[in-house]
Order: C-alpha cells, then structure tokens, then sequence
C-alpha cells in the first residue's frame, strides 16, 4: 500500500525534469530498488499505470534494477549477503550493518524532445 506515495514521488521527479528538459513525452524511467526496500515492482507498476494517465509520462516504461543486500561486520569487517540470518559468516558477530540493499531512487528518466 506504501507504493502509492512512492509512486507519486516518481511521477512528480519524471514530470519535473521532462518540464525542465523541454520534453514532449516521457519514455522510459529507470528505478533503483534495494533488495531490502519493501516496495515491490509489480504494485509502482500497478500505481504507476493510473496515476501517470493523461501526463507526459503516461505510457512510460518503468526500468527496475534490483540492489542486492550487503551486510557488514562491525567486529571484522566481513562483508557479506545475509540469509535467513544476519550473523556474520565468518566470526558469527551479530554486531552488522547494512551497507547496500535499502536504495530506492530514480537512477535515469529517458523523454523525447
């Protein structure tokens, strides 16, 4: 339900930049998620059919590159991709961090002139 607001973000940074680019139309947007955002593709999708009707973007093909999740170890300094669990695969510290995973950005916005 939280990728209607996020959606919207979207469309108002697409609009605004085809705006200031001059543009006639809005042709693809590409969208950075992190594996560990909780927003899922396939519902800014679903948003994003609707909300961008009847705007320069309607009819943009949205672009979605997944981040993977990587965790860190403050006791070694192990970098990692967490499982099930998030202990550090190589001294077992629980002391982590996420260093990569919870990106969620407009990474391009491709618009016809």
């Amino acid at each position: 339900m939280h990728e209607l607001p996020v959606t919207q973000s979207i469309l108002q940074i697409a609009l605004k930049h085809a705006n200031e680019a001059g543009a006639t139309r809005v042709e693809d947007i590409h969208i950075v998620m992190g594996e560990l955002s909780s927003s899922v593709d396939d519902s800014v999708q679903f948003y994003w059919d609707i909300i961008a009707k009847d705007t320069l973007a309607e009819g943009a093909t949205l672009h979605f590159r997944r981040v993977p999740a990587e965790m860190q170890c403050q006791a070694c300094s192990e970098k990692f991709r967490p499982n099930d669990e998030y202990l550090c695969p190589k001294c077992g510290g629980a002391q982590v961090k996420i260093v990569a995973g919870e990106e969620f950005y407009v990474e391009a916005i491709d618009v016809d002139k």
